[in-house]
């Protein structure tokens, strides 16, 4: 039997939202569930209507992404997590490549390569994505950036309760934070090269508007963990 996995995306007022349910929907895996929490939207809610029969949506007052995803994760019944941006588009076969790879190496983590498009999905950038040779590389990494992007990772449900799912009071580094922490706990990490999400960049996304503000977040998170990443970046056939 294929394990489920749960596509969590977090919606706030979001114009794009109909194109990255379009992405979800016809996934060419057949196990996918999909849970849109809406973070206390007051527009653009009618362009879920078309899909409430192919999905559960979950309501909650607004407390960012973080908290988003995690109301998404506490409702989940698959083994395994995919986020999907409400501004972003996966490719119609992500969720079936990216399992394949991870069941074929046992991996609890695994991100992928990206292309950036923009307002009108042209790609911009056909191909982003930084390889991990193995765990310390990764840690290296990590000392000195952010080289996943949440919306290319598939990750084990247990795993991301094991350490305290995403950290609701960054708003703009949970992700940051939550691949160190899975790091720490000993999660297998895989990088697929393949380009199956398309990111969006765009002027009303969170991180062209407060760009000062992830920088100096970004900066608070990196320090509470360097001496920790220093560590494992130091060590060999980690």
């Amino acid at each position: 039997m294929i394990p489920t996995v749960t596509i969590v995306i977090p919606f706030y007022n979001c114009q794009y939202i109909q194109q990255a349910l379009e992405s979800a929907v016809h996934q060419s895996y057949p196990a996918v569930e999909i849970i849109v929490v809406d973070d206390g939207s007051t527009q653009n809610t009618h362009l879920i209507a078309p899909f409430t029969n192919r999905i559960y949506y979950l309501g909650k007052s607004n407390g960012g992404t973080a908290s988003a995803l995690n109301h998404g994760i506490y409702h989940a019944s698959g083994e395994y997590i995919a986020w999907l941006s409400s501004d972003d588009r996966f490719t119609l076969q992500k969720i079936e490549r990216q399992i394949a790879f991870m069941r074929s190496r046992n991996l609890d983590v695994s991100y992928t390569g990206f292309s950036i498009i923009d307002e009108h999905n042209r790609v911009t950038h056909p191909y982003e994505g930084i390889p991990m040779a193995n765990r310390a590389d990764l840690a290296r990494q990590l000392l000195y950036s952010n080289p996943i992007n949440g919306c290319t990772v598939i990750a084990k449900k247990e795993l991301l309760h094991q350490v305290g799912l995403f950290n609701s009071q960054l708003p703009y580094t949970h992700d940051f934070d939550m691949w160190i922490r899975l790091l720490m706990h000993g999660a297998t990490f895989g990088f697929l090269p393949d380009m199956l999400t398309m990111y969006r960049v765009h002027s009303q996304m969170g991180t062209v508007r407060h760009k000062a503000k992830i920088a100096q977040e970004y900066q608070m998170v990196k320090n509470n963990y360097r001496h920790v990443l220093e560590h494992m970046a130091r060590l060999t056939g980690f």
